[in-house]
């Protein structure tokens, strides 16, 4: 008996000093934790300080350049960890029923989208799916220890324009990101060359990665706008028109857009008229063609899209607004699907935050995340294609899902030229106008506007709507063919 009292009585005192080591392990950890929280917030400070500082200076550093691509990207890492962690706090806090709910919202997310992503090949574009607090701390102190010389170095750099600072408006009215690009061009477009022929800068990207805009935003700089007299605008159709234009004395910067391949039959005219000017004038090509590169006669840009933590933040920026992201836990784990749907495109990211920024209640969110994914889906079953890829190669796209009651098929088409709209006489319908009420869709064609930037080029994009469209499904081609081959 005795040997009995003493196992149970040492078995209560291992499991009584294990709970103690136990809750004092969990509180060094909190405490810990807490640390690095404050710590990520200090360091998030100085990077923004630093990056915000960067964007209004010119750089013409290659070295310089290189670091403000690596503090940017360790930055953005930075807010999304610290982001991610924060919401999770927020619902843990709820309480178990709360945490419950929450727990089977992310599951039915993550499990819809798991078995539907991995059917269709959607994307590479990453997200992160845990709180990576410590590896973004790391990374960002190991970057801003290393950022001494980098202010240093600043400090001696030419300012641009000073404007005011604001998250929401800057990257509603400004070009977010591309520091490093933007600063090559203006170095480009600045840098006197001393060869007699004009020097050409081929910018190469895919599709919408924001080409026209990069350039748009660098000729609206003060200090390029006063280097040249003149800036002419081409595409592939007229630029061999360049020798009609009268110019000026002064020197000329020729952009010109190509959408397909260029033979040297038609460039050698062309680079020769632009020669003729004075000496200083500068070619820019915008493509998405490799084999332009061929022209150019420095190092060319090339365009992707936005880092993985760059665009995570522009869409939570743009789908809150001005509220803060850890107010609504949900809806940044909510938003983080979203992500995967828009496959890192711009004007997936601008189009689909218009609509979600201006009500933010789960019901709202769930209900647009649905249409969404049941648009991706049934273009996926129809077409054999992700959503993504048959806007890029600009081909029909079936949108009527997207719609709350659609009364008629709602098939988006490539858009038609300004000439035709204005022949036509077609109207011209904003997406959020029909999603707020159906009945406002016109009985014919019409043009439907998904979204209109707000900075230069202000490009509008829009497709054509026609009033009876019978798609064919990657099924009926097949059978066609079926049919086609037994005759």
């Amino acid at each position: 008996m005795e040997v009995v009292l003493s196992a149970a009585a040492g078995d209560l005192v291992s499991r009584f000093f294990s709970f103690l080591i136990g809750r004092y392990t969990a509180l060094t950890c909190l405490e810990e934790t807490h640390v690095d929280v404050e710590r990520l917030q200090q360091l998030l400070i100085r990077a923004q300080m630093v990056v915000e500082e960067a964007d209004a200076r010119y750089i013409t550093n290659s070295g310089m350049l290189l670091q403000l691509k690596m503090l940017a990207r360790a930055m953005y890492h930075g807010y999304y960890a610290l982001d991610t962690f924060k919401c999770n706090q927020l619902i843990n806090k709820e309480g178990s029923k709360e945490v419950m709910d929450a727990g089977s919202f992310a599951s039915y997310l993550g499990t819809a989208l798991k078995r539907f992503r991995t059917n269709t090949d959607v994307s590479n574009h990453k997200v992160y799916n845990n709180c990576d607090l410590e590896g973004a701390l790391l990374n960002l102190e190991t970057v801003v220890s290393n950022i001494t010389e980098f202010v240093i170095l600043l400090g001696g750099c030419q300012p641009m324009f000073r404007r005011p600072y604001d998250t929401y408006l800057y990257v509603n009215n400004f070009m977010f990101g591309r520091w490093t690009e933007k600063q090559q061009v203006v170095n480009f477009l600045l840098q006197h060359f001393h060869l007699g022929s004009p020097p050409v800068l081929a910018i190469i990207g895919g599709f919408q990665v924001g080409k026209k805009t990069l350039v748009a935003h660098v000729c609206n700089d003060e200090n390029v706008r006063s280097y040249f007299s003149s800036i002419l605008h081409f595409n592939e159709d007229n630029f061999c028109r360049i020798e009609n234009e009268t110019c000026t004395s002064g020197r000329t910067l020729v952009i010109v857009e190509f959408r397909s391949d260029v033979d040297d039959e038609k460039w050698k005219p062309f680079y020769r008229a632009v020669a003729s000017m004075r000496i200083g004038s500068k070619i820019i090509i915008i493509s998405r063609m490799d084999s332009l590169m061929k022209y150019g006669t420095v190092k060319p840009i090339h365009l992707s899209k936005l880092p993985d933590e760059e665009y995570i933040y522009l869409f939570k920026t743009l789908a809150f607004g001005s509220a803060r992201t850890e107010d609504h836990p949900k809806l940044t784990l909510l938003a983080g699907e979203f992500i995967k749907l828009c496959d890192g495109s711009f004007v997936a990211a601008y189009s689909v935050t218009n609509g979600l920024r201006t009500n933010l209640s789960l019901r709202h969110w769930v209900c647009m995340f649905k249409r969404f994914k049941n648009v991706t889906k049934n273009n996926l079953s129809m077409f054999g294609e992700h959503l993504s890829h048959r806007f890029k190669r600009q081909c029909l796209v079936d949108f009527t899902n997207f719609l709350p009651s659609p009364a008629a098929p709602l098939y988006l088409m490539p858009p038609r030229t300004e000439a035709e709209v204005s022949e036509r006489r077609l109207s011209k319908i904003k997406i959020r106008d029909i999603i707020d009420d159906p009945s406002v869709r016109p009985k014919g064609d019409f043009i439907l506007v998904i979204w209109e930037s707000r900075i230069p080029p202000y490009t509008e994009f829009s497709y054509h709507v026609p009033s009876c469209a019978q798609p064919q499904s990657k099924i009926t081609l097949r059978r066609k063919r079926e049919a086609t081959m037994s005759v």
